[in-house]
């Protein structure tokens, strides 16, 4: 069962070039924190902005930098045909799993949901997990569909989005999804100001945009959840008060910059870096955090 902590990392990147040595810098920076996975190619690695080679590379770049640790690797795309040709790509550079979020230009049925993932579950030689990520794929899981979906061979997670800013909330949620998915099935949370209330109701894995960057202190949060003990959580608040103001991503690549691991905003275009004021916003929590 995928479990504990996982980190996105950036992909540094300009419009000419994808920053390959700061990418392994990072990468290095997890495998010395030993969390217990890193995905690359999800959102906060830019995958929508990605060709098929570039994201072939990144993949196996990132299994050598990795140091055993767990590499998951992001395969959405919009069109089925490239989703399998991710999902073999990854393969081929030693992935231990998958990420797919459901990715179309034109609006998607249920039924057609299902199908690419009962594709991918047939492909696929290594654990899937189910991305749900409305905000940015424009489509939301029934209950109906994702049971549905949770029961094809080869489907280990969900990645559900923020659930609940209150454990009692998050610990009913884990409850009944425990009873509807397979019990291979780890329900794991993304959106990190809500991780806390989701590792201490009883989720499995965190799925965490600023782990990538900062993971010891990602994984102290964890712990942190795991007893119960809100105080870590209250420190980073305003961390999550920059990430609902600003986008996760944006954020997380002003801080990069600022502390030197990338050489440039790192976003694709037409993707634009926060403003100036924004920026001054995050040096300062950075600096009260001593990052």
């Amino acid at each position: 069962m995928l479990s504990g902590l996982y980190a996105f990392p950036l992909t540094p990147l300009d419009e000419q070039q994808l920053h390959l040595g700061a990418f392994t810098q990072i990468i290095g920076r997890l495998a010395a924190a030993k969390i217990d996975g890193i995905c690359v190619a999800g959102s906060t690695g830019s995958y929508a902005y990605l060709n098929r080679e570039e994201r072939a590379l990144l993949a196996k770049l990132a299994v050598e930098a990795a140091q055993g640790i767990p590499v998951m690797v992001g395969i959405g795309a919009n069109r089925q045909r490239d989703v399998l040709q991710h999902l073999d790509d990854a393969q081929q550079a030693g992935a231990a799993s998958v990420l797919l979020a459901p990715l179309s230009y034109q609006p998607l049925s249920d039924s057609e949901v299902f199908g690419l993932y009962q594709a991918v579950s047939q492909a696929s030689s290594v654990p899937v997990c189910v991305y749900i990520n409305p905000r940015t794929t424009h489509f939301d899981f029934s209950d109906a569909l994702l049971t549905h979906i949770a029961s094809l061979p080869n489907i280990a997670s969900v990645k559900f989005p923020g659930v609940a800013a209150e454990q009692r909330e998050a610990a009913r949620l884990a409850q009944y999804w425990r009873s509807q998915l397979p019990e291979q099935v780890s329900l794991g949370i993304s959106g990190d100001a809500y991780a806390w209330a989701a590792i201490a109701g009883g989720f499995d894995i965190w799925y965490s945009v600023l782990a990538g960057l900062y993971p010891e202190m990602c994984k102290a949060l964890l712990r942190s959840a795991q007893s119960e003990s809100g105080e870590i959580n209250k420190q980073l608040e305003p961390v999550w008060q920059l990430f609902r103001q600003h986008g996760s991503l944006r954020v997380v690549a002003a801080m990069a910059l600022l502390a030197g691991l990338t050489p440039c905003d790192g976003l694709p275009r037409p993707l634009q870096p926060v403003a100036e004021n924004a920026l001054a916003e995050i040096r300062a929590v950075m600096e009260r955090l001593q990052w």
